[in-house]
């Protein structure tokens, strides 16, 4: 008896398996895709802004815990370690951006809420260059940048350029100094003084910038003594604000982040398949407990919880009265 045809892809997994192969390494695939829009309006609630830029899709960084391995799931991809192993360049990125720009209503833009803006493929594709490039051109817009990359630098002119006529603040990932275990918990991220490094040359610049725990992970990353060695070494950096949220897993970054906790620490893996058996969300008591250790270390360091808004340099023309 012959099986079924497989049903026909359509959408997002329609595009992706039409995607031309732009280049490969050795572990990883470049693709072009073809994108419809380039700023998608955010519809959860819990996020603190409604438009967001993700410039790829699939981060070559391949951090173990990361809850945007569901994405690729949209695109036929099942298997959660083809996010880090199939990147998707997104095809004129900054014309679709001038586009939508001109229509779109006021409100914060984050970019790389996903996948990071500055993971290897942009050295090669520069598709977050260009775009911004489009905000260099822009008044009155607030914009946040999140990252784990020392890559940044590189834009650091451009930022600042950007940060003269609209709101704009940037975010560097660090969940630990601990090189060994970053590398065992993000292998392709940069190592973390790599990421301080471009902190102090951000700030240096007078960019607003932050660094953020995100995410604090149980018995890994939780302890006070981690959390405050990431909080001195961001203050000393010149980071204005300290984020620390704590681990969110999907189903999807379960099935790679589980596998990996058996290999490398056995003796936690009961313990968070139980917590996470039924719910994504850490809750209850230890959720207000790393609220309040990350709030001592703030106040112990001088850090504030969030960004402190600015006016910008120039901002944008209004419209004068005739008379006074």
């Amino acid at each position: 008896m012959l099986s079924p045809a497989p049903a026909p892809l359509v959408g997002i997994a329609r595009l992706a398996a039409e995607s031309p192969l732009l280049e490969a390494k050795s572990r990883v695939e470049y693709f072009e895709l073809p994108a419809r829009s380039i700023v998608n309006k955010c519809s959860s609630p819990r996020m603190p802004f409604p438009y967001t830029i993700n410039p790829y899709r699939g981060c070559e960084f391949g951090c173990r815990y990361c809850y945007a391995r569901y994405t690729h799931e949209f695109m036929g991809m099942e298997d959660g370690r083809l996010f880090e192993e199939r990147i998707y360049a997104k095809a004129g990125a900054a014309e679709l951006l001038r586009q939508e720009l001109r229509h779109l209503p006021e409100g914060h833009i984050a970019i790389g809420t996903s996948t990071d803006p500055y993971q290897p493929a942009e050295r090669r594709f520069e598709v977050t260059r260009r775009i911004l490039e489009v905000f260099a051109g822009e008044r009155g817009r607030s914009l946040s940048i999140t990252t784990k990359s020392n890559l940044i630098e590189r834009d650091v002119e451009l930022l600042a350029q950007i940060a003269r006529a609209n709101v704009l603040h940037i975010n560097m990932t660090i969940t630990t100094l601990d090189a060994d275990l970053a590398r065992k918990l993000e292998p392709q991220a940069p190592r973390p003084d790599l990421r301080l490094a471009a902190v102090r040359a951000l700030t240096g610049a007078g960019l607003s910038v932050g660094v953020f725990l995100n995410p604090i992970l149980p018995g890994l990353t939780d302890g006070v003594v981690n959390l405050d060695a990431v909080a001195a070494a961001a203050k000393q950096a010149g980071a204005g604000y300290l984020g620390g949220g704590v681990l969110f897993l999907m189903p999807s970054a379960q099935k790679v982040f589980f596998p990996f906790l058996d290999a490398e620490f056995p003796e936690l893996a009961p313990r968070y398949r139980a917590r996470f058996a039924r719910n994504p969300y850490l809750r209850g008591e230890y959720l207000r407990m790393i609220r309040e250790r990350v709030r001592r270390i703030r106040a112990r360091h001088g850090l504030a919880a969030a960004p402190t808004e600015y006016t910008p340099e120039l901002e944008p023309e209004k419209q004068l009265p005739l008379f006074v």
